[in-house]
Formats: structure tokens, C-alpha cells, sequence
């Protein structure tokens, strides 16, 4: 901001923060105060709404807290409702500093160093409801800035430097005011005209704060008060006097609802005097007590005038109980305290339970809730003194079943209108001791045990009939707990526990259940028998299964609402399917839907969230998928059928079964050892001259002679050929293929090729000698001869010359493949050959 030569300011931006300087208009004669505002916008027709460096902003509210702020930032935008700037180092509220917010709602501006508020700082905010001042250095309490909010409604002023109590006129027009807080430890006095300015508002709260400093009270200082509820932290250790006429005063007023914190600060009370006295003629319903030291003796002399009074709500919480140094004998037996809630929260000392050493102040409570006590012990006889109670709340105390649950105690006829019975929180680890302590109890309905350390259950417990209500919640639950769980239930909660699998025979049972709770756990599949005829609001979330289909929950027909979601879900076509009717129908609600349901498996979908999980028509529709199928079957069949038809399948598979029959036809035992030919010559009928002239007297003729076989000579009358091919084939040591045009038109010779080849796979192919007695190309060759063709591309073979000059030559070559004939033993075959003269390859 920066000031004109007329004494107006005027706004400027910071071009080094990245926004526009506002351009100059003309000066203007204005009336003072505020007027010029609307002027001055339509001049500059600019608004910056960029906020200060470090602010937060979400919609109209700004977030400034913590930013060592030495002053209000001047760059805020003007759509602001809520701003707050607390914990910092505002030092004042200027005039101007809230230029521009004429929308601000609700102004935090609490643990600052704000010593004062300039006259107009709140003009530029008349719509202001909320303002919070708690916590800063105010000197005195503000009055003509207030004036300019006439719809404030609520107002913190507490925690500040200022001496005196004393309200400005005004207190006097806010009459939206609805909460008032004021005070601090420096407020020495309280005067009888202090508060007047409130007289004509009618407050919900008011809460005054003195602390220790309080040493003058003039009596009626509080009584003009209306207001429903009074809060006060006023310590009365130096001046217990004090106290009488405060509550004198209080008890005047309409408050519903007294609130006392830290009465007496440091210095428990000794004092004989009755503080409390008039407490039973005022209109007060509830009373609290808030930190502070409390005795035995002042405890008694609060619950005196407790009884016949309107008080329906007495709660002691986190106050220093301590048993009085000199019993008050004359402390009467508390009998007839009627109380609609009786409460003690986080307290230290238990002792502060058995009030005058018995129970008998319980018999006519409804509502008893003892919560951070510390107590780990029930006597006997505080059961029978509870007849009236309806809701025992003992939670988050150090409680065991074996303390609480004594078999010594008489626990029949007892608590018969107790209701609720909440004990989360304890120590508690057996279900079993609590179905009895329980068991006797005729209108129990709701029993709490969350955050014990219960687990299973040795066996089934017998259970009040009208129990509706369990909560295992936080337990260490295991699968065993079923056989304990009482079937009259309508909600449930077992989650957070470590259950890994249901039994359904429980909740077949269980035909009331209707709400039923196992987030958190570990289960790992939902059940296929699983049956709630009358659930409705079923939560699974948080858990390890992965599968749902439609199915699942089919045996569920009221059931509504479902939370299944941060499961590591497969997703599948079941799953999809289970998604998309649900979504669909509308009757079964998916809750945290889509957020909290994502894809884990499989690895490609992992993360994927299941609303954009969406498979194609052929991997979920199964009738498509088995016509497919049986499509894509026919197509490869027919596919296999021309296979088999071009190369030959049939035949091969002719020739194998050949070869297994002649295996099973053959009966004569094999032979230890060695061959009885040398070699099995394989040729056709047109090859059949050459053969007998040429190669067999050839080899045979060699000294040492060869044995050759060849089928017109040796093979064995009245057997079946394919049993003398296969026989003679494996009782040679060399296989001769002489290879013509006449070999490739032979069935028989491409029989004989084929029984070489399978005897070869076995042993080896420098068995199978191939003598090509005329010219064969290899591509010309039928395609059941692929393995021919596949030897000569791949195998040195001998080509018979017509030279008669190379024929010599072509001899030598075949004796050195076949070998060197052993004459001391001719029938075991060749021994091995020497190195061969290189010869033709094909």
C-alpha cells in the first residue's frame, strides 16, 4: 500500500511478484471512512486475485498459517470466506489490511502478537460471522472495531494481556453473538458492571477465564448472563471464598450446562465449607469438572448436593483424585444420586470409584461410563449396586477376564436393564468368560469387545437371548471364534483381526444377521455355501481374496450393500461379468466404488482400475469362444487331412505298422552278438541283372569274401516279406541302396529305404551306403521319398561309371566303405575300414 498526497491509500502490486501495477486515475474528493471503495474499483477496473508466496487456497478459502507473517498479506483474492493466519507474527490489525474482502466469512487470527485493533480494520468485512483473537497481546478489549460486524456470531477474545473484563457498548449490538469466549490470566477482577453489555443477547456459550490472577469477584458479576452453557477456568486455590458467590451467581442464571476447569489448580481443598451449597435449588442439568485437584472430601460434599437436584449429568475428566488427608466423617452414604450419565475419563487415580469405600452412589445411575481410569478390578459387590443402569461404558482401562469375570461373584439378578455393555480397549482375551459373565444379563443387547486380545474359542458359549450387537473389532482373531459367536445377532463386526477363512455353518445359523463387518482380515476366498438370508450390509474390504463372480453372493437375496474394494483382484471374465450386472441392476450397491477396486493380477492389468477393466466379447462370451473353437477344430482338421494326403502320411504310417507286426510276429530270440551279412542290397526288379553279375560276385568273390544278402537268394520261403525285410535288414552289418529310376518306382525298395532309415536313427547313418547306378535328381523325387531326397543332399553316396576304365576304382571305393571281412570270424561283421579314397558326392 502506499499513501497519495490526499491521505488516501492506495493498493499496489509488486511487479516483481508477476502482477500488473494498477493503473493511476484521477484524484477524487471522497468522504471519509470506507466510501471511496466502490469508486475506485469501477476506476481501475482491475481485481488481482493472486494470492500471497506460501498461502495455500482451495476455493474461497486461504490458508496463511505459519508463515512468520509480520502483517496481513495485502495481495489476497477477493472471493475470500475463510481466512486464517494463525501462528504467526501479526503484531496489529490495520485499517486497510482487509481491503477488498467484503465476502470474508471467518477471520482465524489466533496465537499472533496483535496488540490492537485500529478503529475501521473490520469495515472492509461486514459480513464477518466468525473472529478469533485466542492467544495474542491485546491490551484491552476491542469496542468500536466490533461495530462494524454486526453479524458476527462468534468471537474468541481469551488468552490475552488485557487487565480489565469490562465490555464496550458494543457487546451491545452484536446480537448474533452466539459463543463468547473472554479473559486471561491477568484479569485481577470481576465487577458487577463488567458484563452488562450482554444483557440482551442470548448466548449458547460463554466461557471466562481468570486463571490464578482472580482476586476481587463483586456478586452478580455472572447472574444477568443468558446463555445455555457457562465455561469457566477459574482457579479459587488462594481465595476459595470466591467460589461460593461465583456459583450463587451461576446458579441464577438459565445455564443449562456448568463447566469448571482447574477450580483448584494447585492447592487441593481442606476447607470444612460446603462450596456446593444451592446447587440443588438451581436449574443446572449438567455439571463438569475439568482437570483440577479433587479430594474425597469435596468429592462428597458435590455429590450431597447432587441428590434432589435437577443435575442429570455429572462428568469428572482428567481431574487429580486424591483421598483427603482428614475424612469428613459426617460425609452421609450417597444413596439417592439420580443420574442420567455419570462420567470419569482419564483419570490416574481408580480410587476415585469407590467413593466413601462402597457403590451405593451407582444404584441409580442409567448411563455409567468410566473411560482412562486405570482400574483393573470389579469388586463383587459394585455389580448388585448397578439396579437401574442401562449402559455400562468401561472402556480403555486395564481390565482382564479374570478379574472382571470372578466365580465367586454373584452375577445372577443383577444389571437386569443393562443394555450395552462396552469394554473395548482392555485386556480382555476370552470370549468364553465374557459369554458368561454375560449369559445371566436378560436385556443385554449390544456388548462391545474391540481392542482386547481375544482369539479363538475352546467351544460353543451360551449367550443372553436378546443380544443383537458384537463388536470383535481389533482382535487377534482366528477361524476358532465361530464356534463361540452367539447366532441371535443382527451386526457383527469382526474386522481387523487375522481370519483367513469363514464358516459358513455359523452364518447358515445366524438368520438374523443383517450387518456383518470383515474388513482388515486375511481371508483368502469367499466361501461357495456361503448363506445370509437376511443380510444386508455385508463389508470384505481390506482382505486377500481376489475372486467374485456372480455367484458369490447369489444365496444373499436382501443384501445391499457391499464393500469390497483394496482386494488384489484377478481380473477376470467372472469378475467382469459380476461388475457389470451389479452395475447394472442397481440393487446391490458397490461402496468406495471405483477408487478402491483395482486390478492385481495378471501382471499386465497390475494397477489397473476396475471400472477401465473391459476384455473383449471373445475372452468372457463362451458360446462364441466353443463355436470359435469348433471352427478353428474343423479348419485345422481339414488342414492336417492335406498335410497328411501331400506328404504322404498315410503311407508312413503304413510302414510303421508294419513294422510293429512284424516285430510281434517275430519269435526267434535276438542274436548275443554280431551280423550274419556284411551287407543288405535293396534294389529293383529292372536293377536285379546288375546285381547279381556285377555286385554280389563282386564281393562275394573278394578274399575273404563278403556275405551279401539280397533278397532272390536269401530271403525265407512261405514268411511274409515285410518279416524278411525287417529280419535280413537287422541282421546286416551295412544297408546297399542301388538307386535307379526303376528304385524310385518300387513300393518295395521305398519299404526297405524306410526300415533302414528307423534302424538308422537308432544306430547310425555310416550303416546306409547309397550306390546311385544311374543319374537321380533329387528335386524330381515323389514326396514320399523326402528322406532319399534328404540323404543325397546331405550323405556322400558311390555313382556307378559307365567307364569300364573307373569301374576298378568304384570296387575299391565300396570295400573301403563296407570294410575289412575278419576271416577267423566272417559272421561278426567287418572290423572298421581304412581310410577311403575320396569319391563323387552328389
Amino acid at each position: 500500500m502506499r499513501r497519495s498526497k490526499d491521505g488516501l491509500r492506495w493498493p499496489m502490486v509488486s511487479a516483481a511478484k508477476g502482477s500488473v501495477r494498477w493503473p493511476s486515475c484521477p484524484k477524487m474528493l471522497l468522504s471519509t471512512g470506507w466510501a471511496w471503495l466502490g469508486l475506485t474499483t469501477l476506476c481501475l477496473g482491475i481485481v488481482t486475485a493472486t494470492a500471497p508466496v506460501g498461502c495455500q487456497v482451495s476455493g474461497s478459502w486461504v490458508d496463511c498459517r505459519g508463515l512468520n507473517l509480520l502483517r496481513v498479506p495485502p495481495e489476497l483474492p477477493p472471493n475470500t470466506e475463510v481466512l486464517d493466519l494463525s501462528d504467526n507474527r501479526i503484531g496489529a490489525l490495520r485499517n486497510g489490511d482487509l481491503f477488498g474482502l467484503e465476502r470474508l466469512r471467518v477471520l482465524h487470527l489466533r496465537y499472533n502478537q496483535i496488540s490492537r485493533l485500529e478503529e475501521e480494520a473490520l469495515t472492509p468485512s461486514p459480513r464477518l460471522e466468525e473472529l478469533d483473537l485466542f492467544n495474542n497481546s491485546l491490551g484491552q478489549l476491542p469496542d468500536r472495531p466490533l461495530r462494524a460486524t454486526p453479524q458476527l456470531r462468534r468471537l474468541e477474545l481469551s488468552n490475552n494481556l488485557y487487565p480489565s473484563a469490562r465490555l464496550g457498548e458494543a457487546f451491545a449490538s452484536l446480537r448474533q453473538l452466539r459463543h463468547l469466549s473472554m479473559g486471561g490470566d491477568h484479569v485481577r477482577a470481576l465487577r458487577r458492571d463488567d458484563l452488562r453489555p450482554l444483557d440482551g443477547l442470548s448466548l449458547d456459550r460463554f466461557a471466562l477465564k481468570t486463571g490464578s490472577a482472580l482476586r476481587e469477584y463483586q456478586p452478580g458479576a455472572l447472574a444477568g448472563l443468558k446463555c445455555r452453557e457457562i465455561w469457566t477456568d477459574i482457579m479459587v486455590d488462594r481465595e476459595p471464598g470466591l467460589l461460593t458467590a461465583i456459583l450463587a451467581d451461576l446458579y441464577r442464571t438459565p445455564a443449562s450446562h456448568l463447566r469448571f476447569r482447574r477450580l483448584f489448580g494447585f492447592v487441593s481443598y481442606q476447607g470444612g465449607e460446603d462450596l456446593f451449597a444451592g446447587l440443588r435449588e438451581s436449574g443446572v442439568r449438567a455439571v463438569t469438572f475439568f482437570r483440577g485437584k479433587f479430594t474425597e472430601n469435596l468429592l462428597g460434599s458435590l455429590l450431597r448436593n447432587l441428590e434432589g437436584s435437577a443435575v442429570s449429568n455429572l462428568t469428572l475428566e482428567a481431574i487429580n483424585f486424591a483421598r483427603s488427608a482428614t475424612r469428613n466423617e459426617t460425609l452421609p452414604s450417597i444413596s439417592n444420586l439420580e443420574l442420567d450419565y455419570l462420567t470419569f475419563r482419564e483419570i490416574s487415580n481408580p480410587d476415585v470409584l469407590l467413593f466413601n469405600r462402597e457403590f451405593r452412589w451407582f444404584n441409580k445411575v442409567r448411563h455409567l461410563i468410566i473411560n482412562g481410569v486405570n482400574f483393573n478390578y470389579i469388586p463383587c459387590s459394585a455389580w448388585s449396586e448397578m439396579k437401574v443402569v442401562e449402559v455400562i461404558d468401561i472402556s480403555s482401562n486395564q481390565l482382564q477376564e479374570g478379574y472382571i469375570y470372578n466365580l465367586r461373584c454373584q452375577y445372577r439378578g443383577t444389571l437386569t436393564h443393562l443394555e450395552e455393555f462396552l469394554l473395548s480397549a482392555n485386556q480382555i482375551g476370552s470370549l468364553y468368560d465374557m459369554a458368561r459373565l454375560t449369559a445371566a444379563w436378560p436385556r443385554l443387547r449390544a456388548l462391545d469387545l474391540s481392542d482386547n486380545w481375544i482369539r479363538g474359542c475352546p467351544g460353543p458359549c451360551t449367550w443372553p437371548p436378546p443380544l443383537e450387537v458384537l463388536s470383535l473389532r481389533r482382535n487377534p482373531l482366528t477361524d476358532g471364534i465361530f464356534a463361540c459367536l452367539p447366532t441371535s445377532l443382527r451386526r457383527l463386526d469382526l474386522s481387523h483381526g487375522q481370519l483367513e477363512r469363514l464358516d459358513p455353518r455359523y452364518f447358515a445359523r445366524a438368520s438374523n444377521l443383517t450387518q456383518l463387518t470383515l474388513s482388515g482380515n486375511r481371508l483368502k476366498f469367499i466361501p461357495a455355501d456361503w448363506r445370509g438370508a437376511s443380510l444386508q450390509s455385508l463389508a470384505l474390504d481390506g482382505n486377500s481374496f481376489g475372486v467374485i463372480s456372480r455367484g458369490t453372493f447369489s444365496r444373499m437375496p436382501l443384501l445391499v450393500d457391499l464393500q469390497a474394494g483394496n482386494n488384489p483382484y484377478h481380473c477376470t471374465c467372472d469378475l467382469y461379468r459380476f461388475v457389470q450386472e451389479t452395475r447394472a441392476g442397481g440393487a446391490l450397491r458397490l461402496l468406495g466404488w471405483p477408487s478402491q477396486y483395482v486390478c492385481y493380477h495378471p501382471e499386465r492389468l497390475l494397477d489397473t482400475n476396475l471400472a477401465d477393466f473391459a476384455p473383449g466379447r471373445l475372452e468372457c462370451d463362451v458360446g462364441l469362444v466353443v463355436a470359435v473353437s469348433m471352427a478353428a477344430a474343423a479348419l485345422a482338421g481339414m488342414a492336417v487331412v492335406l498335410l497328411c494326403w501331400r506328404y504322404n502320411v498315410p503311407w508312413y504310417l503304413g510302414a510303421t505298422w508294419q513294422i510293429v507286426r512284424a516285430k510281434y510276429r517275430a519269435r526267434a530270440p535276438e542274436r548275443a552278438g554280431g551280423y550274419a551279412y556284411h551287407a543288405f542290397v535293396s534294389y529293383s526288379y529292372g536293377d536285379a541283372g546288375w546285381v547279381r553279375e556285377q555286385l554280389v560276385r563282386r564281393l562275394e568273390g573278394c578274399d575273404p569274401p563278403y556275405r551279401v544278402c539280397f533278397h532272390e537268394r536269401d530271403f525265407t520261403p512261405g514268411r511274409w516279406i515285410i518279416d524278411n525285410i525287417i529280419e535280413n535288414i537287422e541282421s546286416s552289418r551295412k544297408v546297399i541302396f542301388v538307386l535307379s529310376r526303376g528304385f524310385v518306382d518300387s513300393e518295395w525298395c521305398n519299404y526297405e529305404l524306410y526300415f533302414a532309415h528307423t534302424r538308422a536313427i537308432v544306430r547310425s547313418f555310416q550303416d546306409v551306403v547309397l550306390v546311385l547306378r544311374e543319374a537321380i535328381d533329387p528335386g524330381s523325387l515323389p514326396s514320399k521319398f523326402c528322406k532319399l531326397r534328404k540323404m543325397l543332399d546331405t550323405q556322400t553316396y558311390l555313382e556307378w561309371p559307365s567307364e569300364p576304365s573307373r569301374q576298378p576304382f568304384f570296387w575299391a571305393q565300396l570295400r573301403g566303405v563296407l570294410g575289412r571281412v575278419d576271416p577267423q570270424a566272417p559272421g561278426s561283421g567287418p572290423s572298421a575300414p581304412p581310410e577311403a579314397p575320396e569319391g563323387d558326392t552328389g
